[in-house]
């Protein structure tokens, strides 16, 4: 997945002069995952450029570039110090096209390493993918794949209105480090798989699905999707696997469709479970499949605590506790 962000960032670059890249470390070093590694040989300083050490700062002059001409890409370093930066996000870049009445755009595509399983402790490893579906006027997106990080990378730095772009920073360099689960690798979107050189686009909004089934419809999407994948892999069950990939907007005909075809819903995200992006999920669900639910909808997701360091395993979402409630919705089968 570095790779592919690395090959669409200069793949834009090359392509549209208004593009640059700007964060902290983001140049001469290529960033604290070498996301950025040779662009700024290759641009220059004034294209790829490092910041001070202020998420505020750094969006509130990302803002101001887009309103006037340029389509900057800054990156926060996680997703955890993205924080300060909310009031410039939500306050001004996800209001600027409407307070303007169209006059001004702020196409900015904000990149940032989320989620955990990297031993990163609490304030290297939160999921705050849900404050942003919360807020009108930004676009969230989260790949899962080397493939459609690029295709989505490239069609958010083009849009034209805000992207938070989350990386799960957890398969930035190919198969889980993990003690408990591996890549389902009969599943083509392999997180090493080949990426096509050049330009492509996929197009924001349209959800992917991963696996056809009859009996449940699995709604995950990051590194979710490759546990999800693998833990089914290992069932006697016919699960339909959607990967989100955008959350907003989202793509709920495709949600509706699965649902409706199976009769149940798990939804799988490693985000606090309280609020997350999963109860948003789950009441579209129910509002627009109630009659075909044989089960309520399920969720498996991480805990209402801070991100623990030692108790990582038990805290992310894996296998067991998946397996798990794939199983309770089946309970009105047993005999």
């Amino acid at each position: 997945m570095i790779g592919a962000i690395n090959s669409a960032l200069d793949v834009m670059l090359a392509r549209d002069a208004s593009v640059v890249v700007m964060g902290e470390d983001v140049g001469f070093f290529g960033g604290v995952f070498r996301a950025t590694a040779g662009l700024q040989k290759r641009y220059g300083t004034h294209r790829i450029f490092d910041t001070p050490i202020t998420e505020c700062g750094i969006i509130g002059v990302a803002i101001g570039m887009g309103a006037y001409g340029l389509r900057p890409v800054p990156e926060i370093q996680f997703a955890d110090y993205i924080y300060p930066a909310l009031d410039q996000l939500v306050s001004e870049a996800a209001r600027l096209r409407y307070r303007s009445a169209g006059e001004f755009t702020a196409p900015i595509t904000v990149r940032s390493p989320f989620g955990g399983g990297i031993f990163g402790g609490q304030t290297h490893s939160q999921s705050p993918e849900g404050i942003f579906t919360h807020c009108s006027g930004l676009k969230t997106v989260i790949p899962s794949t080397p493939y459609d990080a690029k295709g989505l990378l490239i069609a958010a730095i083009e849009d034209n209105d805000p992207v938070i772009f989350f990386e799960p920073k957890r398969i930035y360099n190919g198969p889980f480090h993990g003690h408990y689960d591996r890549p389902a690798t009969s599943w083509a979107g392999h997180p090493q798989a080949q990426v096509p050189t050049g330009h492509y686009r996929i197009a924001l909004g349209k959800a992917a699905v991963v696996r056809e089934g009859m009996d449940l419809t699995i709604l995950c999407y990051g590194a979710m999707v490759h546990v999800v994948a693998n833990t089914v892999a290992e069932m006697a069950i016919d699960a339909e696997i959607i990967d989100l990939r955008t959350l907003i907007p989202l793509d709920i005909a495709t949600i509706e469709a699965s649902v409706k075809k199976t009769g149940r819903c798990l939804i799988v995200h490693e985000a606090t479970r309280t609020s997350g992006f999963g109860a948003e999920l789950s009441a579209l669900v129910q509002e627009r499949c109630f009659y075909h639910l044989e089960a309520p909808v399920g969720r498996v997701t991480g805990f209402d605590t801070p991100y623990p360091y030692s108790l990582e395993w038990a805290y992310f979402p894996g296998p067991v506790r998946i397996r798990s409630a794939i199983e309770a919705l089946f309970e009105d089968l047993r005999p």
